[in-house]
């Protein structure tokens, strides 16, 4: 790393590291495989909690898809842009998939907690890892469904699945139930959505305390 880049890399993790320790509300690290209920339980808090919740939108190097709107869906950035973010360390985690580059700042967290709203991460079990290296104090949450079995059924009735990308979901949901196992401390909550009402209420109640903070 040129020494300029250090230097630049320091006073941001020095900066984010005083930032962290003055946050009102600890931000969430959700993940858990498509089909597992997550999306479904997070929309449905963000509407009954309209002021307590904000999605951190993440920047990547990929391409926009038909819909997809700048800020909103992703900040889609140029390749070298990115790796600029990269080097002087205004990620807090970034990870590549199929030749794009995903990356969560530090800038947009700070923003989302400066408003004083329960900042959410969306993020694949490669990044929770990286976040978990990080100095965030997040509270880190898997819902994920009772059984593969049972998530293949949820993501076929979807209709939105090929047989390929079906395949791809459900090998890729087997891999990281696997490593969870190897690593039970990587979640603060496992959340097993075989009933939903339960699976909602869970989520909630560990929550409980900063959506009050919230509300005030």
């Amino acid at each position: 790393m040129h020494a300029t880049s250090r230097v630049g890399w320091f006073w941001s993790t020095l900066s984010w590291q005083k930032f962290i320790r003055r946050m009102p509300c600890r931000p969430i690290v959700l993940s858990g495989p498509s089909g597992g209920g997550k999306s479904t339980i997070l929309t449905r808090a963000m509407k009954e909690y309209p002021n307590s919740f904000a999605f951190s939108v993440s920047h990547t190097t990929r391409q926009p898809r038909a819909g997809e709107e700048h800020g909103k869906h992703y900040y889609f950035t140029e390749k070298e842009k990115m790796q600029a973010m990269m080097k002087n360390g205004e990620f807090l985690e970034h990870a590549t998939f199929s030749g794009n580059t995903y990356g969560t700042s530090k800038k947009t967290v700070e923003e989302i907690e400066k408003s004083g709203k329960i900042c959410v991460l969306d993020i694949e079990l490669q990044g929770v890892r990286n976040i978990k290296n990080s100095h965030l104090d997040a509270r880190y949450i898997l819902i994920r469904a009772p059984s593969i079995k049972l998530l293949e059924e949820r993501l076929r009735a979807r209709g939105t699945e090929t047989e390929e990308s079906l395949k791809k979901r459900l090998q890729h949901a087997e891999e990281d139930l696997v490593e969870i196992e190897k690593n039970p401390t990587l979640f603060d909550k496992v959340i097993v959505n075989d009933d939903l009402e339960r699976a909602y209420k869970e989520f909630v109640d560990l929550l409980r305390e900063d959506l009050e903070k919230t509300k005030k």
